[in-house]
């Protein structure tokens, strides 16, 4: 059964002559069909049923409410699936988190004896260094065995960074330990403090400890 609005008005043969009624295309939340229109002293009325039908939604009639429930657009629909697909790609996999961490814990590690070889005087050799070293490029690669997000992927390169600047960091104080440069960090309590280098990798990491953390990715400027 079709429910015209004003159907009650067909009953009257005064108003008939006022009562315009055809056919058009509805287009509801994505979807189109044809749909009758009436027209009654210059209002158009439309049938309640077949919009609905349309946007594939329902009509219920409680007492003296017409309930109407119609589903969300497509448009919508899709938009809501683009952000979660967007925001999923930012998230880190939980393989790539672990052994994030422990990567920054081992560049950690060698940065921090090397600062403190550096301060209190102690000769800072390849063969000494290299002992850290070789443990945070294991800790890098097997971060990089575990890539698999494009968070992920887009993390390692920072990762690598921070590698970078650490390992030019340590072939500085290996260059010049038989020179007065290096000395002149063991005099000054605030050199490495200090040492645009050393501020760098210190800001580097603790960004990427901050967004393992938060389990997905962020904009981090520190480690370029």
């Amino acid at each position: 059964m079709r429910m015209l609005v004003l159907i009650s008005l067909f009953c009257c043969s005064s108003i008939w002559a006022q009562v315009k009624q055809e056919s058009r295309t509805l287009v509801l939340n994505g979807h189109k069909g044809n749909i009758a229109i009436i027209e009654v002293n210059g209002q158009t009325y439309v049938d309640l049923l077949g919009m609905a039908r349309i946007a594939n939604g329902s009509v219920q009639f409680q007492g003296t409410e017409v309930l109407v429930v119609l589903p969300p657009s497509s448009s919508a629909t899709d938009a809501g699936s683009s952000e979660s697909e967007r925001q999923s790609e930012l998230n880190f996999s939980k393989d790539f988190t672990k052994a994030g961490i422990e990567a920054i814990a081992l560049m950690r590690e060698w940065a921090t004896s090397l600062a403190n070889a550096i301060q209190n005087g102690f000769p800072v050799t390849d063969s000494w260094v290299s002992a850290y070293r070789d443990k945070a490029a294991n800790g890098l690669k097997v971060l990089s065995a575990v890539t698999s997000t494009p968070a992920d992927e887009r993390a390692l390169e920072l990762f690598q960074k921070e590698f970078e600047n650490v390992q030019r960091w340590s072939d500085t104080f290996v260059q010049a330990r038989n020179s007065m440069s290096a000395a002149n960090y063991a005099l000054s309590p605030n050199a490495l403090r200090d040492d645009p280098m050393s501020q760098k990798i210190i800001s580097c990491a603790h960004s990427l400890a901050s967004i393992l953390e938060d389990g997905k990715l962020a904009e981090v400027h520190s480690c370029h």
